[in-house]
């Protein structure tokens, strides 16, 4: 079968553009084939685009296919494991049909979820994050930077439905502050665009925080260090403010020192997860919905698989709220 894909052009340095993506046409043949149906987009891939990528997974070379997770359905299959119309998700990537053995598909529960894209949200960081790492809980006042995007806007629901006392986002506009609000159940969010993040944290949680959940850096990890009581407890997941900006030091290393003096307990942690992770997260997401306690934050891009980088570059300059995914036509 012959499919087209998207593949890296060219290694980025600096910010990405269109050039760095080229669509080809390649055969497909294995034990199972499978069309793709949504791909899922995250600003966590930018790393993997880069030549000299500074996270523990093989980067993407020119002219490999951009190998993201997706979630398809099987059209021929020679395994007894999985069935024409079966729902499957896999890392196989940019790419209209894929086919291997049917061990790198997984098997997923049509009626799990409203949506098949549900699969390709970032709850499992999400949850992670707060529930395992930073612990959250009853009366926890909760700081969540980048708090529209793909993780943020699931971090601090969690924290809402775990107990939080209070939770806080930070955002790109004036609108996306408004939608965590009005949406998605923040109690407060602000453009950090307005002003010193600094004097909004001191304006907004005045007794300090206790909980941050960063996925940002910078500033905001600045400010969350003068605004934490003692004893916070900061989930620290990404540093956008650096990584997307091309910088030299994409992963600058926290000010442990301002930390430690505040007696904050500083949490890094891996986005590559546990069976154990996924199930937790299926689990309380499933339940929360049906409970009507939770809003799957999604942005859905309609679209041919020449649309995918174009998507995703958009993604990258914050024009979307909540995970994001293509939906192939």
């Amino acid at each position: 079968m012959i499919t087209r894909e998207i593949r890296l052009a060219a290694s980025v340095t600096g910010e990405p553009g269109p050039g760095h993506f080229t669509v080809a046409e390649t055969d497909v043949d294995g034990e199972v084939t499978v069309r793709t149906d949504y791909v899922g987009l995250a600003a966590t891939y930018l790393e993997l685009m880069r030549a000299d990528c500074r996270i523990p997974v093989p980067a993407w070379q020119p002219g490999d296919r951009v190998g993201a997770a997706v979630v398809g359905t099987v059209v021929r299959s020679g395994s007894p494991d999985l069935a024409v119309g079966d729902l499957v998700q896999s890392m196989t990537g940019w790419s209209e049909y894929s086919a291997g053995p049917a061990a790198q598909y997984v098997k997923l529960d049509r009626g799990l979820f409203p949506d098949p894209s549900y699969h390709l949200g970032q709850g499992v960081t999400a949850y992670h994050g707060m529930a395992d790492v930073a612990a959250v809980g009853e009366g926890d006042v909760v700081f969540v930077s980048g708090a529209a995007g793909g993780v943020g806007s699931l971090a601090g629901q969690i924290a809402k439905c775990r107990g939080a006392a209070r939770v806080i986002g930070s955002a790109g506009s004036p609108a996306k502050a408004a939608y965590l609000v009005d949406e998605l159940g923040y109690d407060a969010a602000f453009d950090y665009h307005d002003g010193p993040v600094a004097d909004r944290l001191r304006e907004l949680a005045p007794e300090g925080i206790t909980v941050f959940f960063d996925v940002v850096g910078g500033e905001q990890y600045d400010a969350a260090v003068r605004a934490a009581r003692p004893g916070a407890r900061f989930a620290l997941c990404g540093s956008l403010s650096h990584q997307l900006g091309g910088d030299a030091d994409r992963f600058p290393e926290p000010d442990r020192a301002a930390a430690g003096a505040r007696g904050i307990e500083l949490l890094p942690f891996s986005c590559h997860h546990t069976p154990e992770q996924v199930a937790a997260w299926r689990e309380h997401f499933t339940r929360w919905l049906a409970e009507g306690r939770f809003v799957f934050p999604q942005t859905v891009v309609e679209g041919g698989i020449e649309q995918v980088p174009e998507a995703f570059l958009s993604l990258l300059k914050g024009s979307y709220r909540g995970n994001v995914a293509v939906r192939l036509a």
